[in-house]
């Protein structure tokens, strides 16, 4: 007898893989985004503000932007669909670049910030990339879906800091601004490949319904997804954004550290072509698990050299670790929610990640410039014991609610 469900699903999942390409080479385009931003906003920063403790804010506004984008992003989405969402994004990645490169040819620090902050904005539009990529698939094959949309961030990785070394010397004073009006192009291109994308508008009946937002949130299993989420990014994000400039603080070279920002995105996106499989044979707690202790490993890397293959490979690390830790937290959210749920719930996820990155990255250039390198990697180990206790409670309180439906079954009558 033929399994109609499973034959069901099968065709599901293989109208999902089509989707699921297109959104993988967005995320490479798109990722080129962040990547020129974070190559060069510390140095960019440092060359136009007006005291090297504010060399950061730059890259404090773009966290700032993936923050307040989260919410609108899956509004717009629940109201519109997705794909109008992925449009304005891509529109505001393009006025990243436009504006990025007016503010460095006329040497304003704040309108640089401000492109920096659309990019932000154009970064959380992406961050919702990975769920949309779920949309419609069987419970089995949605790791995958996420981990594969999240593997086009390879080649972000070798597209976004090879655009800055091909194109920052292109208009002599002027570094970096001819990578910014580049960036606008790859965005429009990013917009293009997004257009075609199978998002509909939402049916109507998936508008209303689903529990309140304080239901979800209060599992066990969410907060979990969430504390693990807010963790692995913002001290990834804060180990990432001091690193070109403590290189340069160091005494290394502009190619030194676009060389380590390189290979810290390849890292990180790059264990997503087997995340996937991972998660669905050991199960996401494991890989979230493994992947925090990943970054408090880089944070040693960090603290035991200050050569450049010390922050190399503390940046390498460092990408590995949080590939495992956000995308586990993220397919833990997805076994938290309903279908009709999922806009409110994936955007709540992302507004708390995003929004305590945000409050971290203003921070980091203040702690780099006053404590020092080190310092930055001391501030790794508290968060993510707490995240892997944590982890640990949110497991064992599953494990006991799955004995305790057991023990309620009763036995069938003889």
């Amino acid at each position: 007898m033929i399994d109609v469900t499973a034959a069901e699903e099968t065709s599901d999942d293989a109208r999902v893989r089509s989707k699921v390409w297109r959104l993988a080479a967005a995320q490479a385009l798109t990722g080129a985004n962040s990547a020129v931003i974070f190559a060069t906003g510390s140095i960019v920063g440092a060359t136009l503000a007006p005291d090297v403790s504010l060399a950061t804010v730059p890259l404090s506004m773009y966290v700032l932007g993936l923050a307040a984008g989260t919410l609108p992003t899956g509004a717009i989405s629940r109201a519109y669909g997705r794909r109008v969402a992925f449009i304005i994004g891509t529109f505001c990645g393009t006025l990243t670049g436009a504006l990025g490169a007016w503010a460095i040819l006329h040497s304003s620090f704040w309108l640089f910030c401000g492109a920096t902050f659309l990019g932000g904005l154009y970064g959380a539009v992406a961050q919702s990339y990975r769920f949309a990529a779920a949309d419609g698939a069987s419970a089995a094959f949605r790791p995958k879906a996420v981990s594969w949309v999240m593997a086009g961030g390879v080649f972000a990785g070798v597209l976004g800091p090879q655009l800055v070394q091909w194109t920052m010397d292109i208009w002599p004073p002027y570094l970096f601004a001819f990578s910014f009006v580049m960036q606008a192009l790859v965005a429009l291109v990013a917009m293009a490949v997004l257009s075609g994308v199978d998002a509909p508008k939402p049916a109507a009946a998936d508008l209303h319904g689903g529990r309140p937002l304080l239901e979800i949130a209060r599992q066990p299993r969410f907060i979990a997804a969430a504390l693990c989420g807010v963790i692995a990014y913002p001290m990834m994000n804060l180990v990432m954004t001091s690193a070109p400039l403590a290189m340069k603080m160091c005494g290394l070279t502009v190619s030194d550290s676009n060389f380590g920002i390189q290979w810290h995105i390849v890292a990180m996106y790059g264990p997503s072509f087997f995340t996937g499989s991972l998660i669905a044979r050991f199960g996401a707690p494991r890989i979230v698990a493994l992947g925090l202790a990943l970054e408090a490993v880089a944070a040693m890397i960090g603290l035991s050299g200050i050569t450049a293959p010390h922050f190399w490979a503390t940046l390498f690390v460092l990408g590995v670790g949080w590939n495992f830790a956000f995308v586990g937290a993220s397919a833990l959210v997805l076994e938290t929610h309903r279908p009709q749920e999922r806009n409110k719930v994936q955007a709540f996820n992302d507004f708390l990640v995003f929004g305590m990155m945000a409050i971290g990255s203003f921070s980091s250039g203040q702690l780099l410039a006053h404590y020092g390198w080190n310092a930055v990697n001391w501030v790794v180990f508290p968060p993510v014991l707490l995240g892997l206790a944590v982890l640990a409670l949110a497991s064992f309180a599953k494990r006991r609610a799955k004995l305790r439906t057991v023990e309620e079954i009763p036995e069938p009558s003889l």
